[in-house]
Parts: structure tokens; C-alpha cells; sequence
């Protein structure tokens, strides 16, 4: 379930740099959650500098470029793997797309499983069954 979108000003950032945003934060989201790296979903959104305001300012009449970001983790998730997200994704874009750090935003946020589903079936009971198939699996070794 791990999804994180990076919302970003259009032609600001070559291709490369968001390529290697992209790849960086999915092996970091993989790592940290120790999950499949076939399960995580990373984007980046797109916006023409006159459709962005950042501090009152559009960035066609020279406001900053402020990128910004949400990740969505399971419920259950502890605080610490959530903060190494947070902070790996901001090192993210202020080390690949040059970023000034202090206007950097994002945000974690936990979504019940009741609340999302995979391939057409709750996150709950998904769950449910990959934790009770790991239990069986674990008893006959």
C-alpha cells in the first residue's frame, strides 16, 4: 500500500532528476517498511507556475518553489518508521532536485485498513490472510 505523491512546478526539474526521485524514494519507502518493493507506488504531480502560490506569491510572478508531498502508510505503522520517511523524503528532494530545505513540506498519513483495498478486497482481511498464511507457514518449519 505504500503510495507517496510529489507535487512539483512543471519544467523546473529535468526528467533525470525526477526519475532518480522517483526510484530513490520507492527504495527508501521499501526499506523502511520492509515491504515489497512490487507494492509501492510513487508519482509525481505536476503544475503549471502559474497554477501554484506558495506564500501568497504565484511562482509565474516569481514566487519559490516549494515542493511538496504525502505518503500513505497502513494503520499500525510506528511512529519512527513514519519520521525516517518524512525525513528521507525531504533529504530526497532537496539532495536530488536541489531543493532549499525550509520550504520543503510533507506529510505521513496512516489509513485504516478497513479503509483501503487491494485488488478489490479490504486491506483487513488482505492482511488477515497474509499474517495467518506467514503463522501456518512458520509452524511447520
Amino acid at each position: 500500500m505504500p503510495i507517496l505523491q510529489y507535487h512539483l512546478v512543471d519544467q523546473r526539474y529535468t526528467d533525470a532528476q525526477v526519475g532518480e526521485l522517483l526510484i530513490a524514494s520507492s527504495t527508501l519507502y521499501a526499506d523502511v517498511l520492509k515491504s515489497p518493493i512490487e507494492r509501492v507506488r510513487v508519482f509525481a504531480q505536476f503544475y503549471q507556475p502559474q497554477h501554484m502560490a506558495v506564500a501568497g506569491k504565484l511562482l509565474s510572478g516569481g514566487g519559490t518553489p516549494a515542493p511538496y508531498f504525502h505518503a500513505l502508510v497502513l494503520a499500525g505503522r510506528p511512529l519512527d518508521e513514519r519520521h525516517r520517511l518524512l525525513t528521507g523524503f525531504i533529504d530526497h528532494v532537496v539532495d536530488l532536485l536541489q531543493a532549499d530545505r525550509s520550504t520543503v513540506r510533507g506529510g505521513c498519513w496512516p489509513i485504516p485498513l478497513e479503509y483501503w483495498a487491494i485488488s478489490g478486497t479490504p486491506a483487513s482481511i488482505t492482511r488477515a490472510a497474509e499474517i495467518d498464511q506467514r503463522t501456518h507457514t512458520a509452524s511447520r518449519t
